[in-house]
């Protein structure tokens, strides 16, 4: 079985535990908190049971007791098959992290960075092994939502890219090129967009943001669970894309074409939004929010996969 060398285990490290591990990979955790490393195997194969009930991990004990860690860094990625690391979303600790990375992992396997925001270049222009180092941001939480964005800096073979996406194909994720470096890649610029707009609605006074929640949930968020926004505009128009834009596209741009200004994002208008969103929920609330959160999307992630795709 290949190995895979996971450096940093919390939430998202731990995440990708399950994924390799119901795929069949052997795991070796590690983080620089050593609690946080004794606890992930137990944490993991936990989040392994919850799968199953979903049909998701067919045997999750055999699973689950693949996932082991690791006394050291060096350790963790030694003689492994490939590397994912999630640790800090700081560019000095990405610096330092990785140049150990480089200096200990097999010369011939690839090095992928779980960062949100942080490219590439950033943290590995001065590696050795530089060309085979990218990119690969999940969404959280990576084990039931597949999509996973490659990005390399300008140094990234081609061959590392094509690696990358064999390796997630193989264990069930969804890979996705971002072909050059931008902040945020792709997922994040969208989002950052819609919840500009979002709050801005909320802080104009059109709607609460509990009704916004709604208008998601169960408006765009029920179509863009099966298909993007391009292949939705398709569908909207008798004649396809190009006719939806002939009678929407003015509309459209009309409606986006207000920039998005700093007030938008200022402390007091989050805090108007957020007391129109129901009560805050406690940290002990949010940990079991987002369990059920994971179980409903394990849930709509089984009924995805037992889907036939359109075919005309």
């Amino acid at each position: 079985m290949p190995t895979v060398g996971l450096v940093g285990v919390g939430l998202i490290g731990r995440a990708w535990a399950n994924v390799f591990a119901r795929a069949g990979w052997d795991v070796k955790a590690w983080d620089a908190d050593p609690v946080t490393t004794a606890a992930a195997p137990k944490l993991v194969g936990e989040s392994l049971h919850d799968l199953a009930r979903h049909g998701l991990v067919k045997e999750p004990e055999k699973a689950a007791a693949r996932v082991r860690s690791a006394a050291s860094l060096e350790e963790c990625v030694s003689g492994v098959d490939f590397v994912q690391e999630s640790g800090p979303e700081r560019v000095d600790d990405k610096v330092a992290m990785w140049a150990k990375l480089d200096a200990a992992a097999p010369k011939d396997i690839v090095l992928a960075s779980s960062t949100s925001g942080i490219v590439a270049s950033h943290f590995t222009e001065k590696l050795k092994g530089r060309a085979r180092c990218l990119v690969a941001h999940p969404v959280n939480p990576p084990h039931v939502v597949p999509i996973v964005e490659l990005c390399g800096a300008p140094w990234t073979s081609p061959e590392t890219v094509a690696k990358a996406r064999a390796i997630f194909d193989s264990v069930g994720q969804v890979p996705v090129e971002v072909k050059k470096e931008i902040d945020g890649f792709i997922l994040n610029r969208l989002q950052a967009v819609l919840l500009s707009e979002a709050f801005r609605l909320v802080e104009e006074g059109y709607c609460s943001a509990s009704d916004l929640d709604k208008t998601i949930a169960h408006g765009l968020g029920l179509r863009w669970s099966f298909m993007g926004p391009f292949e939705t505009i398709e569908l909207n128009a008798p004649g396809g894309t190009l006719d939806y834009c002939g009678r929407y596209g003015e509309l459209l741009l009309k409606l986006s074409s207000r920039p998005v200004t700093p007030d938008v994002w200022a402390r007091e208008n989050i805090a108007r939004a957020a007391a129109t969103a129901g009560e805050p929920l406690s940290s002990t609330e949010i940990t079991a929010k987002s369990r059920w959160r994971d179980e409903r999307l394990a849930a709509l992630q089984a009924h995805k996969r037992a889907q036939k795709s359109f075919k005309s």
